[in-house]
Order: structure tokens, then sequence, then C-alpha cells
């Protein structure tokens, strides 16, 4: 096998702890916001529905830059996954700055079409954090590009450092910046900044070592390469857009989720953060995948590729099962110490029971399976299928549950479960039959 137990454990142990981490200091940011006020927190929320999307596209970029890299690093071709990884920060970073210029010239009225006619308190606080925020997104292009190529390098114990640092830093900044010298949103938009600025500088000076499988160098002397870029193209783009209509729908769902009681709109609030908290791991074990699947493809190893895929999905399934009774278990704690209403509580806790059966049954085969079939280049299928299966169940039977028969909240959820069972089995099918293995991502290399 092309790798050992050992270097799948050393890379895949930094990612799920890096995954717990952010989200905990993100759970974390959001109780120190709150303590500003309700318009403040509501300023935030809005804003980072935006800064989530913008994380979503960066995020899908660097992936297809894995992808790319690794397959190089299988075909043995170091000085051509270097080139690769220069590639894709050159795209990453012109995204991030473009994206950032658009975003401080039409900050008003991007806020204004999305959220609508919002309390003049939290429009005036959110344009201050929009303002921040974007400032920091060619940071944050910088930040996932590198911690993408550490990974593809097998090396993901750097990123995870940086990480928790950076994470340390947007903490210790909202201490300072919210309780200290009482700037609100000022204050944890700066910390923001600060912490991706802090990530992308010494992620960027890390990646000059060259005892690095993947290194960027010289990064004055870096130039586009038009069919390298175009490969990458090839692979994040369909990644992108299928984050980026994932967002979109949950933005409408989001929506319905606003016609509900304040008791349901709390418990599906607490059950949202539950529910990621349950796939950490399992989701570190999916962008693993893409490192160890891409370099057994580039490699020419098919079947290992297949064998893998079936061992991380096995994997995936026994963290997502130890993680969903620990956050079972934990709900009556977390619903107590938030301050939670009886009855939010309450209808926290069936939701949660409901989320982690049906989560345990289908989440595996939804999200993590297709990884591996990226890895080997098959992005197209994978971003039209998550897609349709989106607006058909996650808005469409939504809409149809909540809206049409009254179902309430657990019509949400049902339509989410509906979604995965879709995915799951569609990709079930697909990898099966071998399909995936037939797509090329190093054309004419």
């Amino acid at each position: 096998m092309m790798f050992t137990q050992r270097q799948i454990t050393a890379l895949l142990i930094p990612l799920m702890l890096e995954q717990i981490l952010s989200g905990l200091m993100g759970i974390a940011d959001t109780m120190m916001v709150t303590a500003v006020g309700e318009s403040a927190i509501s300023a935030v929320s809005l804003v980072d529905t935006i800064n989530t999307l913008m994380l979503n596209l960066l995020s899908a970029l660097a992936a297809g830059g894995v992808i790319v890299c690794s397959q190089y690093l299988g075909r043995e071709q170091a000085a051509l996954a270097n080139n690769a990884a220069r590639q894709v920060l050159i795209v990453s970073l012109g995204l991030g700055a473009g994206m950032m210029a658009l975003c401080l010239a039409l900050r008003r009225p991007l806020l204004s079409l999305i959220f609508g006619a919002v309390e003049q308190s939290v429009m005036e606080q959110a344009l201050d954090y929009f303002f921040i925020t974007a400032l920091s997104y060619p940071f944050l292009a910088a930040q996932q590009t590198a911690a993408a190529v550490f990974r593809a390098g097998r090396n993901s114990t750097p990123p995870m450092i940086v990480a928790a640092v950076a994470n340390g830093v947007n903490i210790a900044g909202n201490a300072v910046l919210i309780f200290v010298l009482h700037q609100g949103v000022v204050g944890a938009a700066l910390a923001t900044l600060a912490s991706r600025i802090v990530s992308a500088v010494v992620l960027l000076a890390l990646l000059r070592s060259p005892r690095l499988a993947v290194s960027i160098r010289d990064y004055r002397r870096i130039r586009p390469d038009r069919a390298v870029i175009g490969t990458v193209l090839r692979v994040g783009v369909p990644t992108g857009v299928e984050n980026a209509m994932f967002q979109l729908g949950k933005l409408m769902v989001q929506s319905t989720v606003a016609t509900f009681s304040t008791a349901a709109i709390a418990a599906h609030a607490m059950a949202q953060t539950l529910d990621m908290v349950q796939a950490m791991p399992s989701m570190a074990v999916g962008i693993g995948l893409l490192t160890v699947v891409g370099q057994c493809m580039g490699a020419g190893r098919v079947e290992e590729a297949k064998t893998y895929t079936r061992r991380f999905c096995l994997l995936s399934e026994g963290l997502l099962a130890v993680m969903s009774l620990l956050v079972v278990a934990m709900t009556p704690v977390v619903t107590t110490v938030s301050k939670m209403t009886p009855e939010s509580a309450g209808l926290t806790f069936r939701l949660l029971l409901l989320i982690s059966a049906g989560k345990l049954a289908l989440w595996v085969a939804a999200f993590t399976l297709p990884q591996g079939m990226r890895a080997a280049g098959d992005v197209r299928f994978s971003a039209w299928m998550s897609a349709a299966s989106m607006w058909i169940f996650r808005v469409g039977l939504c809409m149809v549950l909540c809206r049409g028969l009254g179902v309430g909240l657990y019509g949400v959820w049902i339509a989410w479960l509906c979604d995965w069972l879709c995915r799951g089995s569609v990709y079930i099918l697909r990898f099966r039959s071998g399909r995936w293995t037939a797509k090329q991502v190093l054309r004419g290399d």
C-alpha cells in the first residue's frame, strides 16, 4: 500500500484536532460577541453569512490545489507539484483581493439586498464589521492555500499548530478589544483580522522550507502559468459553485426558520451548532482523503484509491458514532449552561436524537465518500448532484413540509435527512460503477 498506518495517523490526527479546535473557538468567539448586546450579535451574524460564503469559495479552490499537487506527488513530479502550489496561491490571492475590493465598495448595497431592512443600529454595526473583516479576505486566501499545500504533502501538523495560535490571538484580541477597550463589533472584527494575518504570514514563511514535499519559495518571482491555472480551476470551480449553492440554500432555509416561534428558532440554532460539532472529526477524515486518493490516482494505483476510500469511510463512521453519543449526552448540559428555556432545551434534545440517528445512517455516504471521488477528478458530477439534491430536498421539501403542511421545525431536519439520503444513495452507486476512476486531472502532463 502507498501509505503506512503511521503516515495516515500522522495526517489525520492534526486535521481532527484542528477541526475540533476551530469549532470550539468559533463557539467561544460567538459567546464573547454576545456579551456586547443583541444588536451586535445580530450584526455579526448577518455579515458572517457572507464571510462564510467567501470562506467556502476559497476553501474549494484550496481543495482543488490539494488534488492537483497530490496527483503530481503521486507521479513523483515534485517540481510540477511546487509550480502547481504557486499557481494556486496566485489564483487564490487574486480571488481574495477581488472579493475584498467588491465587498468594500458595495458593502451597504450588498447587506441591504441580502437582508433587507434591518434596524439602523444593526446595519451600522454590520457595516463596520463587514468593512474590517473584508480586509482579511486576501490573508484568508493565503492561509487556506498554504494549509492545503501542507496537507497535499502529507504534513497537516503545521496548519494545526498555526490554527491553534491564530485562534488564541482571536480570543485574546476579543477579550482585550471587547471587554477592556469596549470596541464592540469593531474589536471583534479587528481580532479576526489580526488572527488571519498571523496565520497567513506564519504559514507562508514555513512553506519556504526546502525540506517539504511541496514548498513555495521566491514569492516575488512567481508568474502565472495558464495551463496549470486552468487545471486548478477545472477542479476547484465546480466545488466552489457547489459550496456557494449550499450556502445560498441555507439562507433560504433560514428564512423559513425565521417564521417559527422564538423557542424553535433558538432550538434550530443550537441544533445546527451541535450537528457541526458531531461531524468535525469525520470532516477531517474527508479532507485527509483528498490527499491520500489524490496521490494514489496520480501514481495510477486505482485499486488502492478504492481501498483507502472504503477504509476512510469506515473510520469516518466510527468517529461519527462516538461523537454522536458524546454530543447527545452533553446536550442537556449545553442547553442548561446556555440558559435556554425548557421548551427550547427539550426541542433541541429531541432534534439531536433525530439528527444523530439520521447521521449515523446517511452522513458518511453523503459527505465522506464523494471526497475520494473528487480527489480522482470527478468534481462536476459531485457538484451537479449535490446542487440538485439540495434544491429538491433541503430547500424544496423543506418549503412543502414547513410552509405547506405546517410540520414545523422537524420538517426542516426531515428535509435535510432526505437530502443526505439522496446524495448518499447516488454516490454509492457512482462509486460502485467505477466511472469516477476514469476521470483525469492532469491532462497532457
